[in-house]
Formats: C-alpha cells, structure tokens, sequence
C-alpha cells in the first residue's frame, strides 16, 4: 500500500502490515491486510480517518469479525477496529453508554447483573457493540436497536456527530449507517426489571442457541437473513444442503444456515458454498437468500450464481 511510511508515523496505537485476516475473523480465514490498525484514542482514530481520506486509501471498519467473511487475496487499505481500545462502559440508573469496541457478551451481562431489561435476550450474541448496531444485531425477538437513544458516529474528516434514533433506519439485521461512519459509542435507555424473569430470558435464549447452533465450529453466524417466507435454514435443510463440503468449508448438519471451517477452509470455498446454497434454493423454492453475513473483497459474481 502507498503511504504506509507516512501512516506508520501518525498511528499512535497499534499498526500490524500485512495482518492475516485469520487472526481477525470468527472464521479463521482471510488474507492480509495492508494496514490493521486499532487506534489508541478518538486524536489518533481522528488523525488516521483524514489521512486516509486525503489520500483516497480503502478504509474499512470492522468489530471482532464476528460475521465477516475476507477474501482470500486480502484487503489493499486500511482496516480499522475499536476492539480492545474504545472499551468503556458505563451506568447512570437505566442510562448506559457503550463504546463501540465493548463485546456485547460484556454488556449483557453487566445489564443482567444489575436487573436492566431489555438486553438479555443477546446473551451469547458474538462481536462487538460497533459491529452489533451495524448489523441491528437480534436474536429470540430482541434487536440491539430497541433501546437506543442515539449514536456517536466519526466522519472521515474527523468530525463527530451524533445521530438519534430517529437519524438511522433499522430493520432486520440491517441500519442505514454509512459506510464513512465510525461509531465511537451508543447510548441505551433501560428499565428496571424482574430480576427472575431477566434470568429466565437469559437462559432461555441462551439454551435456544447452544441447542440449535453448531458452536464446536468456527463460522461467522448465520450465512443468510431470513426471508419473509421461511426461515434460511429451513430453505437450505429442505433443499437437501446440509452437509454439502467445498475444500475445509462445510454447510453445518447442525444447522443448515452456519457453514463452518473445518480448519483449513479458504474463502474460496465459504463462497462457492454460498452459490451453491443460493442456486439450489432458488431452483427449488424460487427464493433469492440475501446475506447476512458481511464481505470483503469479493464481486458480485464471486457470490451469487444469477449475477452476470
């Protein structure tokens, strides 16, 4: 990458050059990045945000690569994470502001602890609180967004704004937030809660996920968002996916809609996963799965088997 000189001498956190992905992402694949950079404070995320604006340099943010899936030729720019920097959290009555680099596993609990409702059915939801608004992450009828009362978000010429609720759009597994924001923290209103029936969401969901996802694997999550019609992995078991292998990669038997690393797995191979799995459901139900599942470095084609 041009300029990496000159960036290595204004990061004041922590710059890795040619950082494989694999220690980056829940699926232990990926290539290298240029530049992975976990910026010490918002001076220097400030600082990093403009030189890669003036010098038009591919920048993208990311949390714990929870639900990522990297190209395997890797990413030619700047990739930016707040986790193990932007970690505060804090809590004044039901008022808690979260910096985007907290787990989310870390707020659940820190909510439950103190009987806050309105979060527990997360529990056990991977990734970063960043990643987590991005996604409008939600899992047993609960979405990260339900409490939000606004967001703290960094433009590319450093400049910070915050959005209210009413700023962004959310829907599920979706948000309108632009791609040249970086969220720095987000503040939730919570109330008081039964603490029994705090507890008994909270096992709820957690026994829901460990009972019907394949957590002995590495994966990103789910692949696809749920159609209206049916669930994903309903769609993927049905059309006789389960188990389906292309290279270390495999569709789970546990759940059709995780496709897991069994160790050596490339990108490559998640991706002609994903066009199998597409073109045999829209063969069989006439369904096009969208993903869920975010993805760098790849086209189109790379990914959908009715792409030109």
């Amino acid at each position: 990458m041009k300029f990496m000189a000159e960036l290595r001498s204004i990061v004041r956190g922590t710059l890795l050059e040619n950082e494989p992905m694999t220690r980056h992402t829940t699926y232990g694949i990926g290539g290298p990045a240029a530049a992975f950079v976990t910026p010490r404070d918002r001076k220097d995320l400030s600082k990093i945000l403009k030189f890669a604006s003036q010098h038009s340099i591919q920048t993208f943010f990311i949390g714990s690569g929870s639900n990522l899936l990297v190209a395997d030729q890797g990413i030619d720019g700047i990739v930016i994470t707040p986790a193990k920097a932007l970690t505060n959290l804090e809590f004044n009555g039901g008022r808690v502001t979260v910096e985007s680099g907290v787990m989310l596993g870390r707020l659940v609990k820190e909510c439950i602890n103190r009987n806050l409702t309105g979060m527990e059915s997360l529990i056990g939801v991977p990734g970063t609180l960043g990643g987590a608004l991005v996604m409008n992450a939600g899992a047993f009828g609960g979405e990260i967004s339900n409490n939000l009362v606004n967001v703290d978000v960094m433009k590319m010429n450093g400049q910070i704004e915050t959005l209210n609720h009413g700023d962004v759009d959310f829907a599920y597994r979706f948000s309108t937030f632009s791609k040249d924001e970086f969220i720095l923290l987000a503040r939730f209103d919570l109330e008081q809660g039964d603490p029994r029936q705090i507890q008994e969401r909270s096992h709820k969901a957690s026994r829901g996920r460990k009972s019907s996802q394949p957590l002995r694997f590495r994966s990103a999550g789910s692949v696809f968002k749920n159609p209206e019609e049916q669930a994903a992995g309903y769609l993927l078991d049905q059309a006789g996916l389960k188990g389906t292998k292309v290279g270390g990669a495999e569709i789970s038997t546990h759940h059709a809609n995780f496709f897991v690393n069994h160790g050596d797995a490339k990108s490559a191979d998640i991706a002609e996963l994903i066009r199998i799995a597409r073109k045999r459901v829209y063969k069989k139900f006439k369904i096009k799965l969208d993903l869920e599942v975010k993805t760098i470095g790849f086209n189109q084609k790379d990914l959908d088997p009715h792409a030109s």
